[in-house]
């Protein structure tokens, strides 16, 4: 197709695609859903696991196969410009007081979700087909591991902002516990795309040019975008100007290092100062990044996501099985070590509730793995439909504990009246 005729492809399929999230975001906003959750399945839906299922002629009109690389690229803008957001977020959350139990927490949500996905992988490599192509045993097993230990930390800190508990001690202790859990585990993840490629040269590459953006970064970053968001020449317009200039230069070199645009934008905002200025420039960018880029690239993950292959009944037991290790190795181990920390029985629920939900942060891995050749299709769906299920089941189960603690009389309590470990 001609530039010519892509365009208004590209315009109906954008508008199919955000007024139908919408739609699923009011619907499942009634029974309480995050709107992250209803842009993942609508995104999921779109894709021929039912548009392409029910109606494949209009999925096939609607989303042609040579506009896939257009969404791709427009979705990777929302993506660069949520990451920035997300990095923001979390240098704000500064862990202070809570350092131990905080460490203690993530340590668990990161080694269990971790070791039970390398075991599942190892333990049915021979049964079950999840393995791309030319991808060895140990770097599949890794990705898993590392998939299933990521946390949605940016729809975490909007869940309990939402929910009134900013400040509370499980609050605070989640963020804590999901801004460290989240940064080791997208360190990791960067490991294992280095080691993915199986050839000395691009490690070399990603992990000089990981340490020369780390070196730059810790010199000069700071001083960069301080000027930038302090400077008194400059406007808030040129404000926002600048800092999207320099989150697409640093995604362009991150990408070409083969660290991927998301580390570098989640690593520009967290060195950006806190000050009203940067504020105004994060709240300008947040809404248009969140409302039209970021259903785009759900779009795009849901468009290469087959529920179909879930069919095979060797697959459905992966996916069943891999559904259970994510819930008990995040879930499970992070109220354990809350609990082991002398937390009580509903803080330590509510982190562990908190820290299963994986989001958007785990579909942005996913196309990253895929990307990089170590992901096939019947794996991605797998891992999207353990995105989708602990996403969901976040909600209901803070709801749940909520009615559990309103009839044994408990309640939530601010941090200030907690005994800080």
């Amino acid at each position: 197709m001609t530039p010519t005729q892509l365009a208004p492809r590209f315009f109906i399929a954008v508008a199919v695609i955000l007024i139908f999230c919408k739609a699923v975001a009011w619907l499942l906003g009634r029974v309480g859903q995050p709107a992250v959750v209803s842009e993942m399945l609508a995104g999921v839906l779109l894709g021929p696991s039912l548009l392409g299922f029910v109606l494949p002629d209009v999925k096939d009109a609607l989303f042609p196969t040579a506009l896939l690389p257009v969404l791709y690229v427009v979705g990777q803008v929302g993506l660069v410009l949520f990451m920035f957001q997300a990095g923001y977020a979390f240098s704000t959350h500064r862990v202070t007081g809570l350092a131990g139990t905080a460490g203690l927490v993530s340590l668990a949500g990161v080694t269990g979700p971790l070791a039970l996905g390398v075991g599942l992988v190892l333990v049915t490599a021979d049964a079950v087909p999840m393995r791309a192509e030319g991808t060895s045993i140990g770097v599949s097993a890794a990705f898993v591991g590392v998939a299933l230990a990521i946390t949605a930390f940016p729809m975490l800190a909007r869940i309990i902002t939402e929910r009134g508990h900013a400040g509370t001690r499980h609050g605070t202790l989640a963020l804590a516990s999901g801004a460290i859990d989240d940064m080791v585990a997208w360190i990791m993840l960067a490991v294992v795309l280095a080691f993915a490629s199986g050839r000395a040269g691009p490690a070399v590459v990603t992990a000089g040019g990981a340490v020369l953006f780390a070196l730059v970064l810790w010199l000069c970053g700071r001083r960069v975008t301080s000027a930038l968001m302090t400077s008194p020449g400059l406007n808030d317009s040129a404000r926002v100007l600048g800092t999207v200039a320099l989150l697409f230069l640093v995604a362009w070199y991150t990408d070409e290092i083969g660290l991927y645009a998301v580390f570098g934008a989640f690593a520009v905002g967290v060195v950006m100062p806190h000050t009203a200025n940067t504020d105004r420039v994060v709240d300008t960018l947040t809404p248009v990044a969140a409302t039209v880029f970021l259903p785009l690239f759900f779009t795009y993950s849901g468009l290469r996501t087959e529920f179909g292959l879930l069919g095979s009944p060797p697959v459905l037991l992966f996916a069943a099985a891999c559904v259970t290790a994510a819930i008990v190795g995040k879930f499970g181990a992070c109220w354990a070590a809350a609990r082991l920390r002398g937390e009580s029985q509903g803080v330590a629920l509510r982190v562990g509730a908190l820290m299963n939900a994986r989001g958007l942060m785990q579909l942005i891995a996913l196309n990253v793995g895929l990307e990089a050749g170590i992901v096939n299709a019947s794996l991605f769906t797998v891992l999207v439909l353990v995105a989708l299920i602990t996403t969901m089941m976040t909600t209901p189960l803070l709801s749940w504990i909520e009615r559990r603690e309103a009839r044994r009389g408990d309640g939530v309590r601010p941090l200030a009246l907690a005994t800080v470990k």
